[in-house]
C-alpha cells in the first residue's frame, strides 16, 4: 500500500526530506530482504539469519540512537520509530532486534577505549545485548525479583532464575537484574543490573536454560534461565561522556514503549495492506470483494485507526526528542497502538475469510505478533494505570487496586 497511507499533513509537518529518505530506505529493505525471509522462516519458527542482521548493521539500524562520537548515527526517537514501523511491517522480530543495539549501548560492560570499541561494534550490529529482568513469579512489579548477586572481590556471583529473556543465546552479553545480598534498603534501592558477557550462540558459563514455547514472535528464541554461581567482573562502569542530543535523556523505558507502538503500527499496516490487495483480487458473486460496502467500510476504518496511531506516535516522538518527558503520552501511544494493532490485524484476517486462518498468508503472523504488543514493555493495564495516575493523581489507597 505504501505511499497511499502517507497524508499530506504527515509529510508537511513531520517528514523532512532526510526522514523520508530514511523511511524509504527501510521500506525498500523490508520488501527486498525482510519479507521473503519472514514468509519463509516464520512458519517453521526459524531464526533471523545472521546475514540479515549484518545487512541491517551496515545500514546503521542498530545505531540510530547511539551518538556519533560512539560510532552511531546520533539521531532521535523519531527516526528510530520510523525505521521500526517499516521493519515490523515485514517481521516484528526484525523490528525488535534493533533495540539490542539502540537500547543497550549505555549498559555495555568495560571501561575506556575497549568499551567504546564495543559500542561502535554495537552500532553495526556486531555486539548486541539481551535483558534478563522478569522471573517466573515476577513480571510487571520488578521490585520483587529474587535472583541474587553477591560481591566476591572483583567479581559478582549470580544465583537465581529468570524468565522471558529473548535472544539469550544470540547476544554478546545479558543484563541480569539482581537483588544485592546484604544490601540495606528494599525494592529498587537494593537492586543492580549486571552485564554478563558470553559467546554468541551459547549461554553464559554457569547458566542453563531452555526456550519457552511461544505462539508467535518467532525469528529468535525466548528463554527461561537458571544462574548457578555465574561469575561476572564487577565493572565500575564509567559514565559515557558524549554530547547528548535532546533524545538522550529519554532513552530508556519510555523510548522502548514508543518503539513498541511503532512495531504495533507496522504490524497493523502490514495486515491492512495485505487485506486491501486480497480484497481487490478475491472474486465472489462475480466481482471483487473490495466492491462490497461492508469490506470497503471495514478497510476504511482500519486505515483510519492505523493513521491515528501513527500521528500520535509522531507527536510523542517529537516531544521526547525535544526533551519533554511526556509520561502520559508515552503510555497513551503504547496503549492505543497495541490495542489498535490487535483489532486491525483481526479485521484483516476477517477480510481474508478462511484463507486468513491458514499459514499460507502472513496475516496470521501479524495477528499473532500484534497480540504480544498488549503484554510486553508494560501491559495495556499498566499503561492505563500510568495515564490515570497522571490525570487524576495516585489513588489514596494504591493497595486496594
Amino acid at each position: 500500500m505504501g505511499d497511499a497511507m502517507d497524508t499530506g499533513l504527515a509529510t508537511n509537518r513531520y517528514l523532512t526530506p532526510e526522514r523520508l529518505m530514511m523511511r524509504d530506505l527501510a521500506r525498500s529493505f523490508v520488501q527486498d530482504e525482510v519479507l521473503p525471509v519472514a514468509n519463509r522462516l516464520d512458519p517453521e519458527k526459524g531464526d533471523i539469519p545472521v546475514e540479515l542482521i549484518e545487512k541491517m548493521g551496515d545500514l546503521g539500524f542498530f545505531g540510530i540512537l547511539i551518538p556519533q562520537e560512539l560510532g552511531g548515527l546520533g539521531l532521535g526517537c523519531f527516526e528510530y520509530c520510523l525505521v521500526a514501523e517499516e521493519l515490523a511491517r515485514g517481521w516484528m522480530s526484525v523490528a525488535s532486534i534493533i533495540a539490542r543495539g539502540n537500547g543497550f549501548y549505555r549498559s555495555v560492560p568495560g571501561r575506556g577505549q575497549e568499551r567504546r570499541d564495543k559500542i561502535a561494534a554495537m552500532a553495526k550490529g556486531r555486539y548486541l545485548g539481551a535483558a534478563a529482568l522478569s522471573e517466573p513469579g515476577t513480571g510487571s512489579d520488578l521490585s520483587g525479583v529474587s535472583c541474587r548477586a553477591r560481591r566476591e572481590g572483583d567479581e559478582w556471583v549470580i544465583n537465581g532464575n529468570k524468565y522471558w529473556c529473548t535472544f539469550a543465546d544470540g547476544s554478546d552479553f545479558i543484563n541480569v537484574l539482581c537483588v544485592i545480598e546484604g544490601a540495606q534498603g528494599t525494592g529498587r534501592k537494593s537492586q543492580v543490573r549486571l552485564p554478563v558477557e558470553k559467546p554468541r550462540g551459547r549461554l553464559p558459563e554457569g547458566c542453563t536454560g531452555s526456550p519457552i514455547p511461544k505462539i508467535g514472535y518467532f525469528g529468535w528464541r525466548t528463554w527461561e534461565l537458571h544462574f548457578e554461581n555465574t561469575r561476572t567482573p564487577a565493572y565500575e562502569t564509567e559514565p559515557l561522556e558524549v554530547r547528548g542530543g535532546p533524545h538522550e535523556a529519554a532513552v530508556g523505558l519510555g523510548v522502548a514503549r514508543v518503539h513498541t507502538a511503532a512495531r504495533s503500527i507496522g504490524l497493523a499496516r502490514g495486515a491492512l495492506e495485505d487485506a486491501m490487495a486480497y480484497a481487490k483480487s478475491r472474486i465472489q458473486f462475480g466481482q471483487p470483494i473490495s466492491d462490497f460496502q461492508a469490506i470497503r467500510f471495514k478497510l476504511a476504518t482500519m486505515a483510519t485507526k492505523v493513521e491515528a496511531a501513527r500521528q500520535l506516535m509522531y507527536h510523542v516522538c517529537t516531544e521526547l526528542d525535544s526533551g519533554n518527558p511526556a509520561r502520559a503520552e508515552i503510555s497513551m501511544v503504547k496503549y492505543f497502538a497495541a490495542e489498535m494493532a490487535e483489532r486491525v490485524t483481526s479485521d484483516a484476517l476477517q477480510v481474508f475469510g478462511g484463507a486468513g486462518y491458514t499459514t499460507l498468508f502472513p496475516t496470521e503472523r501479524y495477528w499473532r505478533d500484534a497480540r504480544l504488543t498488549k503484554i510486553f514493555e508494560g501491559t495495556s493495564e499498566i499503561q492505563q494505570r500510568i495515564i490515570a495516575d497522571v490525570l487524576l493523581g495516585k489513588p489514596t489507597q494504591r493497595g486496594s487496586n
